[in-house]
């Protein structure tokens, strides 16, 4: 009995702080960060590379941040149909999964752009076209005549990255959901079945809770994934961090100033979410 209490005493003893237990990733990270920092505060050049790609930062968050949650729609409902029972909904959604998960993403983002995007406005149009001929006057005429006269000049390059990235990662955050449904017990759908739930009540109140909850960690990677991956956007001239870092490096010929600030800001944002993360999931945790 002594002895059970002596070593419960002793796994609780904190841990001493040692130079071998310090965070020096970490360590070194935050001495880069600083002296980027500081050549921004004291070098010319620095300074205006850091001012010049604040604009490309917030383009690229907002790439990310509407993207994200686009896939993360796309990723559930195919999640599921995934997990369906009829052969059509299982065999469209495995075909989608596996097709974008096969195509490199800057060649999926170029196919969507020039491609996906022209031919769905091809489609309104003709749509437009047909609803003017059976409306020939009133608001229901305005309405097809702007479907028929719509112009693929409307959609930004900007909107189809996001189309694009949403597309893409939708396909892996399908897997994510497949995944962490199928890791929860058959009991548990069984349990609100015998409840008398059927089968979209039990898995929006039972399952689906369960399962966010671990396939958090994985969304979160991917969440920082498609930041770094926004920068694929370039290929379509889009303003974003990458592009501006080209342009600048382009017009000014300070290569090292343009990276070393563009790696600085990509890593800035990522550390944050990360963070941001780590919060969820230890809040998700204590919830639990």
């Amino acid at each position: 009995m002594q002895a059970a209490q002596s070593q419960k005493q002793i796994s609780y003893q904190p841990q001493k702080l040692s130079i071998s237990t310090l965070p020096w990733w970490a360590i070194i990270l935050l001495l880069l960060g600083l002296l980027i920092i500081y050549l921004i505060f004291t070098d010319r050049n620095y300074s205006e590379t850091f001012q010049y790609l604040l604009a490309g930062v917030v383009a690229t968050l907002r790439i990310t941040l509407l993207a994200f949650p686009i896939a993360t729609v796309i990723g559930l409902f195919v999640g599921l149909a995934r997990l369906s029972k009829n052969i059509v909904i299982h065999t469209i959604a495995t075909i989608y999964v596996e097709v974008v998960r096969g195509i490199p993403l800057v060649v999926l983002i170029l196919i969507i752009a020039f491609g996906f995007v022209p031919i769905c406005v091809d489609f309104i149009n003709r749509i437009g076209q047909w609803g003017t001929t059976i409306f020939v006057s009133g608001s229901f005429h305005q309405f097809f005549n702007g479907l028929a006269t719509y112009s693929i000049r409307n959609i930004s390059m900007e909107l189809r990255a996001i189309i694009a990235l949403a597309i893409g990662y939708g396909a892996f955050e399908a897997e994510v959901f497949r995944a962490g449904i199928q890791s929860i017990g058959k009991g548990q759908m069984e349990a609100a079945r015998s409840l008398g739930m059927n089968y979209f009540l039990a898995m929006r109140l039972i399952i689906l809770p369960q399962a966010i909850r671990r396939i958090l960690p994985p969304l979160g990677n991917d969440f920082i994934a498609l930041l770094k991956d926004s920068s694929l956007a370039t290929v379509l001239a889009v303003n974003e961090l990458t592009q501006l870092t080209r342009l600048r490096r382009s017009s000014t010929f300070r290569v090292m100033e343009a990276f070393n600030v563009a790696a600085f800001l990509y890593l800035s944002m990522t550390l944050l979410l990360s963070a941001f993360v780590r919060f969820l999931e230890r809040k998700m945790h204590i919830s639990e």
